[in-house]
């Protein structure tokens, strides 16, 4: 990877945590949720802490006073966040978290793991799939949700992990997810940034940008066709589970998303692709939350869905 790469990563990494923080508006979202526990998952590449959010009490199939769902025990979303894979702020999905453990029912596991150009790939990757897997099997049966229904969802950076996860775990086990959920993700970084194609004179993700993420990614040029950086390469995408892939009107990694839908679904995985209009990449983080909430309805009901054909029967 170029030095000058390097420099400018690090540099992004002190730039995000002082300006691209959510606006305050976005702290009502679901405000009545609790603040997360953390919880430390051991994986391969060492430990990885973990954001737990739990349902409310009145939310969607929970028993009052309880968090337990139809069987006993709720499901559990497994969330990614964003950042080009070297920003490292899981908190920022704090919105969206707490309005899927309220609207339906679910424990959200916030994974905090590991990013570039300190830690490149494959270490993400293999903390998303590991954590996700933890989630289906040690963790379910130690903090009491049902890891038999389980989801991975992702913004940007993050959905590229959960997309690679559900690639890992088709191919090898470890989980079975119910849904996976790919917002705005990168998935296609063979192709050089400047041959993509946005919909706006100045798109927030630039070619620029996306190089420096990139690269910083997956130092090595010949390890971006692998299908877990890139899933968009992945040979066959039969066999994978139901998706929800969201991408964003005017930006720069929308078509990549939207060949992805079209592959899934041409591969026979029951896909629902949503556009979202007149915005660009992030738009679920800034003003004004309109959008973000138009978005966030969209999850709720597909995640919700995921849960229904999931729910266990009563005893």
């Amino acid at each position: 990877m170029p030095l000058h790469h390097r420099l400018l990563a690090k540099g992004f990494q002190v730039l995000a945590g002082r300006v691209t923080r959510p606006p305050a508006a976005y702290d009502a979202f679901a405000a009545h949720v609790a603040a997360p526990a953390r919880v430390v998952v051991p994986t391969d590449t060492g430990p990885v802490t973990v954001h737990v959010y739990r349902p409310p009490a009145d939310a969607p199939g929970t028993d009052a006073g309880t968090d337990a769902g139809t069987d006993g025990a709720p499901p559990v979303y497994v969330n990614l966040h964003g950042g080009g894979f070297v920003a490292r702020h899981p908190e920022f999905d704090a919105h969206i978290c707490r309005v899927l453990a309220a609207e339906t029912g679910c424990v959200v596991v916030n994974v905090d793991y590991d990013v570039a150009p300190q830690r490149p790939f494959p270490v993400a990757a293999q903390q998303a799939y590991a954590v996700a897997a933890w989630a289906a099997t040690t963790g379910a049966r130690e903090h009491g949700w049902d890891g038999g229904r389980l989801a991975v969802g992702g913004q940007s950076a993050g959905g590229n992990l959960a997309a690679s996860a559900c690639l890992r775990a088709r191919d090898e086990g470890g989980f079975e997810a119910a849904l996976q959920v790919l917002v705005y993700p990168p998935l296609d970084l063979v192709q050089d940034p400047g041959d993509k194609h946005a919909r706006t004179a100045k798109p927030l993700i630039s070619p620029g940008l996306a190089r420096v993420f990139n690269h910083s990614y997956v130092p090595d040029p010949a390890r971006l066709a692998d299908p877990l950086v890139s899933p968009l390469h992945a040979g066959d995408l039969a066999g994978l589970p139901p998706a929800l892939v969201v991408t964003a009107d005017h930006d720069l990694l929308r078509d990549e998303g939207d060949r992805y839908a079209e592959r899934l679904a041409a591969a026979g995985v029951p896909v629902r692709h949503h556009v979202a209009p007149g915005v660009d990449h992030a738009f679920t983080h800034v003003e004004p939350t309109g959008p973000t909430r138009d978005f966030l309805d969209v999850v709720v009901a597909e995640v919700g869905a995921a849960w229904a054909r999931t729910a266990r029967p009563t005893a």
